[in-house]
């Protein structure tokens, strides 16, 4: 993923409203133009492999009724100047109202908790089976890197669910504190979980950029010669910062409408997130890294997701280096949908995923 695609990408607020039916898209570099309605579908690549494309696309019939609610809710697709200040707000706002909504429908016990020096969340189901006291998840919230857009949504179902205690880790945020902060914050509360929970016993997961730091943070702790956790999960994520997946030339946050920027590679500038660091580093960019004998993975993306590429780029690297990684696509969705409430896919996609750490942390 390029950095300046990253910056005004990963850095902007949640949304989850898509749909814009109609989209003009000039790949690699020209920006998403408004024209009139086409009367056919064209498609014209030019010389440079460039592709510039007109598609009508409908809404598809293959997803609920509220899916298709949301996917025929149009955005604008024209840039917003966001302070960063401005940004977390909002998404502060946000969480507290989306982890009301989780809430209501997986009822947890939520609590602040310092491990290992770092603020947490630690979200506990209100019964837990003696079998289950064993074992704990840890997530890495998403929100750009700079923001959490997560550690209530992400969480609150899975504590539920697996009738599992869920420490959501509130790492340092970027740009104030970048690579490898955030990496070192999970790291430590990590390590600190093993002095009570049996590696085996431990399931990490994240979405967008938590999905992103749980691939990273894995590479890490191999790194650091500590034991892996059982079971990872990388939900709308990329392991390559150098360079950008092709579905980022086709979606923004909110699939086919919103703000679409040009997915240009721009090494020589430094990224809010990266810093300095180079941007096929190992850590940074787990796709270039040693992968072999990783813990069992699930990687879940969907049909719109700006980071569909990244996602199943990363997967098969996983399953190159012989790592059991299996990988759902939601039908059509925009980027990490599973944070709507209201969405019947929110509810299989949650099913999946505490299904798949249930399984693999008996």
């Amino acid at each position: 993923m390029s950095d300046s695609r990253r910056n005004s990408m990963l850095f902007k607020t949640m949304a989850f409203a898509t749909g814009a039916l109609l989209f003009n898209t000039v790949c690699l570099g020209q920006q998403v133009q408004s024209v009139p309605l086409p009367s056919a579908d064209t498609s014209l690549i030019s010389a440079d492999g460039t592709a510039h494309v007109t598609r009508i696309v409908p809404v598809p019939t293959t997803v609920s009724p509220e899916a298709r609610k949301l996917l025929a809710r149009p955005a604008s697709d024209r840039a917003v100047a966001e302070s960063l200040a401005d940004r977390r707000r909002k998404t502060d706002e946000w969480q507290t109202r989306a982890g009301e909504a989780f809430r209501a429908l997986y009822p947890v016990n939520v609590t602040s908790q310092t491990i290992a020096g770092v603020p947490t969340r630690v979200i506990t189901p209100l019964t837990t089976p003696e079998n289950k006291r064993d074992r704990v998840l840890i997530n890495v919230h998403g929100g750009g890197f700079n923001s959490d857009s997560g550690s209530f949504t992400e969480t609150i179902p899975l504590a539920n669910m697996t009738q599992t205690k869920v420490v959501a880790v509130l790492y340092r945020l970027a740009p104030e504190h970048p690579f490898p902060a955030a990496i070192d914050d999970t790291v430590a509360v990590y390590r600190e979980l093993l002095k009570t929970y049996r590696p085996e016993k431990i399931g990490l997961y994240g979405t967008s950029a938590g999905a992103i730091l749980t691939a990273e943070v894995t590479v890490r702790l191999r790194q650091l010669g500590l034991p892996l956790p059982k079971a990872l999960g990388i939900f709308s994520g990329m392991g390559d910062f150098s360079q950008p997946g092709d579905s980022e030339a086709l979606y923004a946050l909110n699939g086919f409408s919103g703000h679409l920027d040009p997915p240009l590679p721009h090494p020589d500038r430094q990224i809010e997130y990266a810093g300095h660091i180079e941007l096929k580093d190992p850590v940074l960019s787990p796709l270039y890294a040693n992968l072999n004998g990783l813990p069992p993975t699930l990687f879940i993306t969907s049909g719109r997701d700006l980071l569909l590429s990244g996602t199943t780029i990363l997967h098969r690297a996983f399953l190159r280096s012989g790592v059991d990684a299996r990988l759902i696509v939601f039908e059509a969705l925009p980027h990490a949908f599973w944070n709507d409430a209201a969405l019947p896919e929110t509810k299989e996609a949650n099913s999946f995923m505490a299904t798949f750490f249930d399984r693999a942390m008996e």
